[in-house]
């Protein structure tokens, strides 16, 4: 009697990306989520971004998830760091940082209910996912004033 010594093959993680995207007065572009079943942080106010799809990397989904979800371009994206959204879609979530100066209620918004720029001092009064909460603080906290 021999027994199968094979590995079963990993799963890989599933991988998204979203973007700290902040105008020139240091305020934060954050999305009202929509409010239906079957998607993570339903109502909640996050950051623009999504998932990857097969083959692609995270600077490639958070581009195409920028213009996809508002129709919005930016220069200059930074990888910034990772976080694991444990408690909603259980993805390994790439934070990426942007700066934009337009003016958010004029973007085609595709996803979810509202764009608005907020002071990071805002924040507090917000339903923000815990992974996305952390994710802003630990990026406003390293970043130069």
């Amino acid at each position: 009697m021999h027994s199968n010594t094979t590995p079963a093959p990993e799963q890989a993680t599933a991988r998204g990306a979203v973007a700290i995207v902040t105008n020139r007065h240091g305020d934060l572009l954050m999305h009202l989520r929509d409010d239906i079943a079957g998607i993570a942080w339903p109502a909640h106010w996050s950051l623009l971004g999504g998932g990857t799809d097969d083959g692609e990397t995270s600077l490639e989904a958070i581009v195409r998830e920028l213009d996809e979800e508002a129709g919005l371009a930016v220069d200059h994206l930074t990888e910034l760091f990772e976080i694991c959204d444990e408690h909603g879609s259980g993805q390994l979530i790439t934070f990426f940082a942007a700066s934009w100066d337009g003016d958010e209620t004029a973007l085609p918004l595709a996803e979810g209910v509202k764009l608005q720029f907020f002071a990071p001092e805002h924040l507090h009064i917000l339903t923000i996912p815990p992974f996305i909460r952390d994710g802003i603080h630990r990026h406003l906290t390293t970043r130069p004033a």
